[in-house]
């Protein structure tokens, strides 16, 4: 007796129906695959488990300020090469090629607008730039944000989303965090109102800096929050790290942030500080 197995017809691909690219997502949290428009009604946030995933300052300014009317401004900025750095490619390859495919020019945007009816001034960082990295650039715009927030007299607010300094610019890079923060100092002389929102990372020097030095500092859930990363920790003190370690949750517990926010109830909450601090 033979004994076989009949062969299944084959699909040609051109019968196979076509699934535009780009509709479909897997959240990073409880891997559920979610719909583009289901995204978008949670504002960029998972339905089913509240992953908040990382979205551009441009969505946070429209969040955020009031009818999504904002003014940018300190966006004709761009990195220079100071140490003519080199590694796999030059640094103005690298940054070109970061703003050939992403569309930005550097991994900072400010503006101004109203949020619940008060003048205020944002900066928020770009991971989707080369890694959100802190470089001169980063630095400037933040520092032109203070100095504008000075000149209306209006809170300022600063988004982080950053993996930390920027390398390819070695110390001049490390040098905004001095800068930044010797900046904020002229702002709390000044009683205006500062508040700062981590968001998923933020990372080495900008939470070493700005970061940290809000008169609030709030996070969106789940963000990992830290100097130098859990893995390289652990490596180093060769013990395992408490769960959640480096997570927003983890550090309120701990005392380094004074609220979590869900990404839902971010205008809400953040209206209602600047209407205690106008009081």
């Amino acid at each position: 007796m033979v004994w076989f197995k009949r062969a299944k017809p084959s699909i040609r691909t051109t019968d196979k129906r076509d699934i535009p690219e780009g509709l479909w997502r897997k959240c990073d949290g409880c891997g559920a695959m979610l719909h583009k428009k289901q995204i978008e009604d949670h504002l960029d946030t998972c339905g089913e488990c509240g992953h908040h995933f990382r979205i551009s300052p441009y969505k946070y300014f429209s969040l955020l300020f009031d009818e999504k009317k904002y003014e940018e401004f300190g966006d004709t900025l761009r990195a220079a090469d100071p140490l003519e750095f080199s590694d796999t490619k030059r640094y103005p390859e690298r940054v070109h090629s970061a703003i050939e495919k992403s569309g930005k020019t550097e991994a900072c945007r400010n503006a101004t607008g109203r949020i619940g009816g008060h003048r205020t001034v944002i900066s928020a960082m770009d991971f989707g730039f080369i890694g959100g990295s802190m470089g001169s650039v980063v630095g400037e715009k933040i520092s032109m944000a203070v100095d504008r927030s000075m000149e209306l007299g209006a809170p300022l607010i600063i988004i982080s989303q950053s993996g930390g300094a920027r390398m390819m610019e070695g110390a001049y890079s490390l040098m905004q965090m001095a800068k930044t923060s010797a900046r904020l100092s002229r702002l709390s002389e000044k009683k205006i109102p500062y508040i700062s929102l981590m968001t998923d990372p933020t990372m080495g020097g900008t939470s070493a800096s700005y970061a940290m030095l809000g008169d609030i500092n709030m996070s969106e859930p789940g963000a990992l929050i830290g100097f130098a990363g859990p893995r390289v920790i652990r490596d180093t003190i060769k013990r395992d790290l408490p769960a959640g370690f480096q997570r927003a949750e983890f550090l309120l517990e701990h005392g380094f942030l004074d609220m979590i926010v869900h990404r839902k109830e971010l205008k809400r909450r953040i209206s209602a500080l600047l209407n205690h601090f106008a009081a």
